[in-house]
């Protein structure tokens, strides 16, 4: 990731690591991801970002392997949006760590600044970023759901990686 300082070939298995979920705007893009938004311009919307700081993002994320890119039909015009690769997917425990500790330690500044993670299968908030503390079942992207108090009233599932076509890899 050219963005800064290149940990990539360190011999620390987290600074490794860092070198590519250690930038808040490329957590901040997966998060639109996982909720769902894989579209430029929804992904501007909601972040806020400059189109070169998100183009930049977008394109250190495809290069790491974390997502790629999928064309859809826009009304005639063919374009792309953004998806999960399996690699990508294995983040969420990072980005569900993230949530859960914030939640813990950093005080809200609004009432509704919140966000939990909440096993879909039981349908419990979990203070773990891997295993549900309700039911005691891994957490999985397909198992997952975000509920973050300014979008919506309720829990929303998380994207998945597409299932990969003839045995390759996604």
């Amino acid at each position: 990731m050219a963005l800064r300082s290149d940990w990539s070939e360190r011999t620390c298995s987290m600074a490794r690591g860092l070198d590519i979920l250690g930038d808040p705007w490329g957590v901040l893009v997966l998060r639109e991801i996982f909720f769902g938004n894989g579209r430029f311009d929804a992904i501007k919307d909601r972040l806020g970002a400059s189109d070169s700081v998100l183009t930049r993002r977008l394109a250190a994320l495809v290069d790491a392997g974390l997502l790629t890119r999928r064309p859809y039909d826009d009304g005639g015009r063919s374009r792309e949006e953004y998806v999960l690769t399996a690699k990508g997917q294995d983040a969420l425990p990072v980005l569900n760590a993230v949530v859960i500790w914030a939640e813990k330690h950093l005080p809200a500044p609004t009432p509704d600044a919140h966000m939990f993670v909440v096993h879909t299968g039981c349908g419990q908030r979990t203070s773990s970023a891997d295993t549900c503390t309700g039911c005691g079942e891994r957490l999985s992207a397909g198992s997952t759901s975000w509920h973050s108090l300014t979008r919506t009233d309720r829990p929303v599932p998380l994207a998945t990686a597409p299932a990969p076509r003839n045995g390759a890899a996604a």
